[in-house]
């Protein structure tokens, strides 16, 4: 007896299995069994790649109907979804999706039928796979935004570069404690009054600022 098979590909918190099942379900569909690879990449990994993928082809017969949310769940890219779009269709498997509700059905046999629903097939593909590098790019963009306010945290964490050297602090520290004064220390080093002072009333923070600029 021909079976309905629902299969998921489960990659982000938005894409849940339950998620996807339930929109299939209030679409219409009962199902003989559902199958879901999780923690899959659509954008890396074949269809015939994932356990369950490997599973579905193996347990597909002719007569079957495959559910899917939209057709790049069954591919990495454009080819991977027209190969295995038409390789199910061959097989007499019709592949119907919740978005759109669109249909694939091998049966067809009428040229301007078949011209028209492997145009549509190669339609869809191209764009799952154009949404799919989309969202890519705009991953690695969050990744590289992501990287660059961290750069930019750790940064003002440190405060602002010193403008002395250990060697110099080391010579200030000196002088402070033989009771040199300010101008003279300002002098000798090259430094500012103010920077003196601040080395003055807090000679430990000068040195933690000179380790968290690695110097």
């Amino acid at each position: 007896m021909p079976k309905v098979i629902f299969y998921a590909r489960v990659s982000t918190n938005e894409q849940t299995l339950a998620h996807q099942q339930t929109q299939a379900e209030k679409a219409g569909y009962v199902f003989d069994q559902v199958l879901a690879d999780h923690g899959v990449s659509g954008v890396s990994t074949k269809m015939k790649d994932r356990p369950e993928g490997r599973r579905l082809f193996d347990m597909l017969r002719e007569g079957d109907t495959l559910v899917v949310r939209w057709v790049d769940r069954l591919g990495r890219d454009y080819r991977d979804v027209t190969q295995t779009i038409r390789e199910l269709m061959e097989r007499g498997v019709i592949i119907r999706t919740i978005i759109n509700s669109m249909v694939f059905d091998g049966s067809a046999r009428d040229p301007m039928t078949m011209a028209v629903r492997d145009a549509l097939i190669s339609f869809m593909a191209a764009s799952a796979q154009a949404q799919a590098e989309s969202l890519k790019a705009a991953q690695l963009a969050g990744i590289e935004h992501a990287k660059a306010n961290a750069a930019d945290r750790t940064k003002a964490y440190r405060g602002r570069k010193p403008s002395f050297t250990r060697k110099t602090l080391a010579r200030v520290v000196e002088m402070l404690a033989a009771n040199a004064g300010v101008t003279a220390i300002a002098k000798e080093t090259g430094l500012t009054r103010q920077t003196i002072m601040r080395i003055r009333a807090d000679p430990a923070a000068a040195d933690q600022n000179l380790k968290e600029w690695g110097l």
